[in-house]
């Protein structure tokens, strides 16, 4: 097919997308759909659950494991691209949106949901074909969690938002556990509580420092309707259960002291951060608590694999 009839073949939208970007800034568009930056947190603990979960007789191949990434990254991308077209109303209001594809209209709303209806299609049949139904089930829920239950029914309604929404964040693990034993075992289910409970600790650091974007696109987040104080008060609280919900498998799933020295120091210092933010609220203490959290959901889930392949 020449490039000619390959742009012929094209829907008109995009096809004029692509004469007024070029390639180049189209493709860079459909990945900007995605949030790759988002999701790389999120298949980070995906890909990480798979190690956590072999055993002599589950192992991680090479094949099932890029796999697991692509139809992990698909999904999940999908699901951001969904919500970017239902959010579009409220992102052109927000300054840290504004730029988004489906605010700027370099690609329209049908097109965007088309690209994102693929991405899901891709994405159940590469986990269903290479790992089971079970594991694109869980990939699949985790997208209509995130968009039905998170972006439409939650999102512009209450402050409770992101503590029940954020659930959609906590099924990566499940779905590389599923990948690697075809079931789900409670240390499965611990990792899908640690991510909930850690959750309102990282996203409302976050909603500190963007309070004023949420506040002018009408959006509840607490710090807008309850104010910065009460904020840091819940994150101290959704602290205080993170720390429990990560030193519970030690006791009940016989993790090692690898995994509990790892543990507790991460421990330690999301516990002095969280304390410095709240004896002083601060944009740079603020900022300081939101990157650490990524860094700790990271560290822990890595110990922890670390640990399990020393058994």
């Amino acid at each position: 097919m020449s490039v000619n009839s390959l742009h012929d073949a094209l829907p008109t939208s995009l096809g004029a997308h692509i004469e007024r970007a070029g390639w180049k800034d189209v493709v860079r568009d459909y990945i900007s759909l995605t949030k790759p930056r988002v999701i790389s947190l999120l298949l980070f603990t995906t890909l990480a659950a798979m190690f956590i979960a072999s055993n002599p007789a589950h192992r991680v191949t090479l094949p099932l494991f890029l796999a697991v990434a692509i139809g992990g990254y698909a999904a999940a991308g999908a699901a951001n691209a969904i919500n970017m077209v239902i959010d579009r109303d409220i992102d052109q209001r927000m300054r840290r949106t504004t730029s988004r594809p489906t605010v700027t209209r370099r690609i329209s709303w049908k097109n965007a949901l088309a690209f994102a209806f693929s991405l899901e299609i891709i994405s159940f049949s590469l986990l269903t074909c290479a790992a089971n139904v079970l594991t694109a089930s869980l990939a699949l829920a985790g997208l209509l969690f995130y968009v039905f239950i998170y972006t439409l029914l939650l999102k512009r309604r209450t402050w409770h938002n992101i503590v029940i929404g954020g659930a959609a964040g906590a099924f990566p693990p499940l779905v590389g556990w599923a990948a690697v034993t075809g079931s789900l075992s409670p240390l499965a289910w611990y990792l899908f509580a640690i991510i909930f409970v850690w959750t309102p600790v990282h996203f409302w650091a976050l909603a500190l420092l963007i309070k004023d974007d949420y506040a002018s696109a009408g959006v509840p987040m607490l710090p807008c309707v309850k104010g910065d104080r009460a904020t840091v008060v819940q994150i101290a609280i959704y602290m205080v259960i993170t720390v429990a919900m990560t030193l519970i498998p030690v006791v009940t799933e016989g993790l090692h002291s690898v995994y509990l020295v790892g543990a507790v120091l991460l421990n330690l210092i999301l516990a002095w951060k969280t304390v410095e933010l709240y004896r002083e609220v601060t944009r740079p203490r603020a900022s300081s608590l939101f990157h650490y959290s990524m860094l700790y959901l990271a560290l822990l889930f890595l110990v922890m694999a670390i640990d399990r392949s020393l058994t």
